[in-house]
């Protein structure tokens, strides 16, 4: 069976190792292509005249040119051994950022990952659901006033407006705000209220034309003992017929793979019959080819 990592950090935002190192250890792991989705600059995806400082983990505007050119360099290094390809993983911010706004910016991206790790409390500032818990139980109390089903309601709300606004191709970790929630925190992840949420978004993602990531990074770095999204909430994908790719979330090389065989048993539980690996893009469109699950 053919597998791909399309989720994948370097060295140019918060991961830990340089673009050749990761190449090298994906030929070693058998994958088929590989593709670099550094945290995008907030400024480039910034639609708004309030000025947004970059995290310690987004990519720094000023390293792009470079980034871009060393991927295009190991394209040709790597020519039919591994397709390789270039993209950026968004940030929605509403009100703030959005990927539309860097696919407007920079249209050559092979690929854009769409993601929300913030919500805007009415009347508070952004705050990252999966950031340190600590900052994540401040935003819940104050922003939301403790009340989980506002907590949710607002990030489901985030992630529609996002799929609306387009310009991106895969749906990032989309069920992520359970990073911190632990043994029910800050809400039930199993509220009839919360999955219907869950299955509207799969709804829109068909209608958008996008895919959905199997993200297996919370298992890799232990913070979680499943994928992103879980089996339950991807099944509404499958019902909905949104394609499905298999992603690591990778921020060091040797997670490349990482517990790709539990994303296969989600796939199966949720009634997947096979999943997609990028072909490139033409005339503006991500092109996948689908694959039959095996093994």
């Amino acid at each position: 069976m053919r597998f791909s990592s399309l989720h994948t950090h370097s060295i140019y935002c918060d991961g830990t190792d340089e673009i050749e190192t990761i190449c090298r250890v994906s030929f070693e792991k058998g994958l088929v292509s590989l593709g670099f989705s550094s945290h995008a600059p907030l400024s480039l995806c910034r639609n708004t005249a309030t000025e947004i400082p970059d995290t310690p983990w987004h990519m720094k505007a000023e390293k792009l040119p470079a980034y871009l050119a060393e991927i295009g360099e190991a394209r040709k290094r790597w020519a039919g051994k591994l397709d390789i390809y270039s993209g950026l993983e968004a940030d929605y911010i509403e009100g703030f950022a959005s990927p539309a706004e860097l696919r407007r910016r920079l249209p050559g991206l092979d690929y854009i990952i769409g993601s929300v790790h913030y919500i805007v409390p009415s009347g508070g500032a952004y705050f990252a659901v999966d950031g340190p818990p600590e900052g994540t139980e401040r935003g819940f109390r104050e922003g939301f006033g403790g009340d989980g089903e506002a907590f949710t309601g607002k990030y489901w709300d985030t992630v529609e407006a996002m799929i609306g606004e387009g310009g991106f191709d895969i749906l990032g970790h989309v069920d992520i705000l359970k990073k911190n929630n632990g043994e029910g925190r800050f809400f039930d992840p199993e509220d009839a209220r919360y999955l219907r949420r869950a299955g509207e978004i799969a709804e829109s993602a068909l209608k958008a034309g996008i895919v959905v990531e199997v993200n297996t990074g919370g298992i890799n770095r232990g913070r979680i003992p499943e994928t992103y999204p879980s089996v339950k909430i991807l099944r509404f994908f499958r019902e909905a017929g949104v394609p499905a790719l298999i992603t690591s979330d990778a921020h060091r090389a040797e997670d490349l793979d990482g517990h790709y065989y539990i994303a296969l048993q989600v796939l199966r539980e949720a009634g997947y019959r096979e999943h997609v690996l990028f072909q490139g893009r033409r005339n503006g469109k991500a092109l996948w080819k689908h694959e039959a699950l095996s093994g």
